[in-house]
């Protein structure tokens, strides 16, 4: 029963992802999404039509590295690689001439990646495979991804685990370095004053 659930769940995530949004004249929006390297990403969008108004999209990632751009959109895709393991944005532009009076521009976008990407049609034409073969391919495709997946989050869980040790060690060892120098220093202002005191000859 769980593993059905995993499969669900992955299935989710690797399903294609539509989203519609409005933009503002002269504004910028942006979507963003960590995305596993060696990751074949496809979009599909669409832009509504206002005659002098543009919209202009970039593909980049978190070093500013330009994956895809276009101009002036209409309708159209973009198809890019991911070569590592980063946090990948989407950023559509809007730019209306000064003499003119912008309006909301209506942008519609469709994300494919991993074995959504795939074209199976193909793949049952070339190989000649039935209907359920072609299914179960699509099935081992998205095994195989879940295991990459977990292999990936396993790692990152190391990683995070072995920071998380790393910090609390020197958390300990500064903590004690400043109880050592309180305790240091408290001894000193001790010895300070009753050496004061006693040249004072308030105390004996």
């Amino acid at each position: 029963m769980v593993v059905v659930k995993v499969i669900i769940f992955y299935i989710i995530i690797y399903s294609a992802t539509a989203v519609m949004f409005n933009i503002k004249p002269n504004s910028e929006k942006c979507l963003k999404e960590d995305i596993q390297p060696n990751q074949l990403i496809k979009g599909d969008y669409e832009v509504s039509s206002i005659p002098g108004q543009f919209i202009d999209y970039v593909v980049r990632d978190t070093k500013g590295h330009i994956l895809s751009r276009g101009e002036k959109l209409t309708k159209g895709k973009f198809t890019f690689m991911s070569e590592v393991y980063d946090t990948y944005e989407i950023c559509f532009t809007s730019k209306v001439p000064p003499h003119q009076r912008g309006v909301d521009q209506e942008v519609h976008l469709v994300t494919k990646k991993g074995v959504e990407t795939k074209s199976y049609e193909g793949i049952q034409e070339a190989a000649k495979l039935k209907p359920m073969e072609v299914e179960l391919k699509r099935l081992e495709d998205l095994s195989d991804s879940i295991v990459r997946d977990f292999a990936l989050m396993r790692k990152r869980e190391e990683e995070m685990r072995d920071t998380n040790e790393k910090t609390n060690s020197r958390v300990l060892f500064f903590s004690i370095f400043s109880m050592c120098c309180l305790l240091g220093l408290a001894t000193w202002q001790v010895l300070y004053l009753r050496r004061y005191f006693k040249a004072k000859k308030l105390i004996e």
